[in-house]
C-alpha cells in the first residue's frame, strides 16, 4: 500500500499522475465485466495503451494496483466530504465511520459474489486510508496512552471492523445511525 499512502497526487510528475489514472481506469472499466482473478497485467496494460514495463514501473502487481485503486476512491469520498481528523476532535470519527459506512455499502466487490475475493484488497486499502488520516492526527498531540501508530492501528480496524458488521447485518439501520454508534463506540480509544 506503500503508492497509496506515501505518495499523493499533489506531489507527482503529471506524466506519472496520468499514467497511473490510465492503469487504474483500465482496471475499473475491466473490473465491470470481468473477475479480477481472471484479469492479468497484460489486459490492464493493453486497455491502459502502455506497455508491461511501464506497469511495473509504477506497481509491483495487480494486486498493489487493485488497493491504489480502492485507497483512491475511499480518500476521494472522504475528501468530498470534507473529513479531516486533527488527533483530538472524536467527532471527526463519526465522518471516519459515516465514510467507511458508505463507502462500503458501494463497494461492489462485498456486494457482489463474484468479486468476493477482492474483501481482503478492499479491506487492506480501506484501513490503510482510515489509519493514514487518523495517524497524521494523531501525530500532531502526543498521547501517553500509546504510540501514535498504534493508536491509529487500532482506530482504524475498529471503524473498519465495525462497518462491515454493519453492512453484513441483514435489515441493518441506516449508514446515518451505524456512523454514531461506531464513534461513540471508538471515542473511548482517544480519551
Amino acid at each position: 500500500m506503500a503508492h497509496a499512502e506515501l505518495e499523493t497526487p499533489q506531489n507527482l510528475d503529471p506524466r506519472i499522475r496520468r499514467t497511473r489514472e490510465l492503469l487504474q481506469q483500465s482496471l475499473i472499466r475491466l473490473l465491470e465485466t470481468n473477475e479480477f482473478e481472471k484479469i492479468s497485467v497484460n489486459d490492464i496494460t493493453e486497455a491502459a495503451t502502455v506497455n508491461r514495463a511501464t506497469f511495473y514501473a509504477h506497481y509491483p502487481d495487480k494486486f498493489a494496483l487493485l488497493e491504489c485503486v480502492v485507497a483512491s476512491q475511499f480518500n476521494a469520498l472522504l475528501a468530498a466530504r470534507n473529513v479531516v481528523f486533527d488527533g483530538t476532535c472524536s467527532s471527526a470519527l463519526h465522518g471516519l465511520a459515516l465514510g467507511a459506512c458508505d463507502f462500503l455499502a458501494q463497494t461492489p466487490g462485498l456486494a457482489c459474489a463474484r468479486q468476493r475475493h477482492l474483501e481482503p484488497h478492499l479491506e487492506s486499502a480501506t484501513v490503510s486510508v482510515i489509519r493514514h488520516m487518523v495517524l497524521a492526527g494523531l501525530q500532531n498531540h502526543p498521547s501517553v496512552k500509546a504510540s501514535p501508530e498504534m493508536l491509529a492501528s487500532t482506530i482504524s480496524w475498529a471503524i473498519f471492523g465495525a462497518a462491515k458488521e454493519w453492512l453484513r447485518t441483514p435489515n441493518h439501520q441506516p449508514s446515518q445511525q451505524a456512523a454514531d454508534n461506531i464513534a461513540r463506540l471508538v471515542a473511548p480509544i482517544l480519551a
